[in-house]
């Protein structure tokens, strides 16, 4: 009975890792990054494959030569998105935000999220081809081009602009008023002045907003214009208006999409170097200084970042993309967000690593020089530097080679105990009698 009971609690186990598996797959947040990738890229490539056969399957010509063969690859697809929803629905409760709402509940809420919400528009496509009569072709048509949407969930600049433009949906919303107001205004002024002399193409005001749209818009179809002077001299003014009133939306965007870039671009350094034990405990204003002498560094696919033997002298800080770190006996894969070679600020040494670029990444490069510089002009944030070196150091924190503990474990790796007695001196004068000399 035992047994079973054991055997119960192993499979319960075993389950929950399979599930943890499947999340950081699906949401990349584990250090399954080459699996999660190629998920991504698996999905891009079919939601992209999926728009260009809705588009073309309603071309006569194609849909009925190759019509059964596209009908069987949109069955397929939407096969995989439905299936993608509901795993998606499965480890919903994984979440860090949601964990706290139970199983359910937690389902229920990821489910009301407008992410999910895309992903079931994505999935509906498929039920309605099996359930609904072909009556629905149009409604099928029109869900499978939302499956657009779903690109946002994987392009940080779409999530972007879809924030600035919710940002600035005050200013948008005024802004469009004002070009509603305008529009009705001409619309009227040329139904009053053109009327009598064209009754059949300005029959209503509402006939005069479809040649005010087109004015405004600087269009101009030509196929309603103005005959008499006063409403060509009215034409002229609405079009010259039209250039101001169409670029106040489109300010609005790009600023706001702007000042969101900025933003994500600010809040993602600052919370790096924020996240560096050495820094942990500088103020705002000491931890800005130090993002200022950051330097931006592109690396192609499979480059070298920094190499075994060469002079440790700089820390990264990864904002794109992802590295690969070849120890002596293992590979470490740090993505977007993580940090290696804190050490190397307060103790240059030689690297016992090849760090390459697993993929096309962007750096953020300090060098210690330049902090060393800093540090010269500011004693007080040198003081803190130093003392929080000390600290580490006297509290035997683990160390793999020039790699600290704190970046290992950002990809789940952990210096082992037998590492923990090869801890470098940073300073000299806290070495043991008969300590190895600091490398030159």
């Amino acid at each position: 009975m035992k047994t079973g009971k054991m055997r119960r609690g192993g499979d319960a186990v075993q389950g929950e890792g399979y599930k943890r598996v499947l999340y950081e797959v699906l949401e990349d947040t584990g250090k399954r990054k080459l699996a999660a990738r190629s998920l991504r890229h698996f999905l891009v490539f079919l939601i992209l494959v999926n728009i260009v056969l809705a588009v073309l399957e309603t071309v006569p010509q194609i849909r009925e030569t190759v019509g059964g063969h596209l009908r069987l690859v949109q069955l397929g697809s939407g096969f995989v998105f439905v299936v993608e929803y509901v795993l998606r629905l499965y480890v919903a409760d994984l979440h860090p935000p949601l964990r706290r709402y139970g199983r359910l509940w937690s389902r229920l809420r990821y489910a009301m999220q407008p992410s999910a919400m895309v992903d079931l528009l994505g999935a509906l496509p498929l039920l309605f081809v099996l359930f609904l009569p072909n009556q629905a072709v149009t409604i099928v048509v029109l869900l499978r081009l939302t499956r657009f949407l779903k690109l946002a969930r994987y392009s940080p600049a779409l999530r972007s602009l879809i924030s600035a433009v919710a940002a600035e949906r005050k200013a948008l919303v005024g802004s469009t008023m004002i070009i509603a107001g305008v529009v009705l205004l001409a619309a009227t002024l040329m139904y009053l002045i053109e009327h009598d002399n064209q009754p059949e193409k300005f029959r209503s005001i509402l006939h005069g907003v479809y040649w005010a749209i087109t004015t405004v818009t600087t269009v101009g179809y030509g196929d309603v214009v103005p005959t008499s002077n006063l409403g060509k001299m009215v034409s002229s003014v609405v079009m010259l208006m039209g250039y101001g009133l169409i670029a106040l939306p489109v300010g609005i965007i790009a600023s706001a999409f702007a000042r969101e870039m900025h933003s994500r671009d600010f809040v993602v350094t600052w919370s790096m170097v924020a996240r560096v034990p050495l820094f942990e405990d500088l103020k705002a204003t000491e931890i800005a200084e130090v993002t200022k002498l950051l330097r931006a560094q592109s690396v192609r696919k499979g480059a070298a970042i920094a190499e075994r033997g060469d002079v440790a002298d700089r820390m990264f800080f990864i904002t794109d993309g992802e590295v690969a770190i070849k120890l002596d006996h293992e590979t470490v894969y740090l993505g977007e967000g993580n940090f290696f070679g804190e050490l190397a600020l307060i103790n240059p040494t030689h690297r016992t690593a090849t760090v390459t670029a697993f993929s096309d990444c962007q750096l953020l490069v300090l060098e210690a020089g330049a902090l060393q510089q800093l540090m010269d002009r500011d004693g007080a944030l040198a003081q803190k530097i130093l003392n929080e070196a000390r600290k580490r150091v006297a509290g035997g924190k683990q160390v793999r080679g020039e790699f600290a503990a704190e970046e290992l474990q950002q990809a789940g790796v952990f210096a082992s105990a037998e590492e923990t007695d090869r801890q470098p001196e940073l300073f000299p004068e806290n070495a043991p009698a008969g300590g190895k000399d600091k490398p030159d």
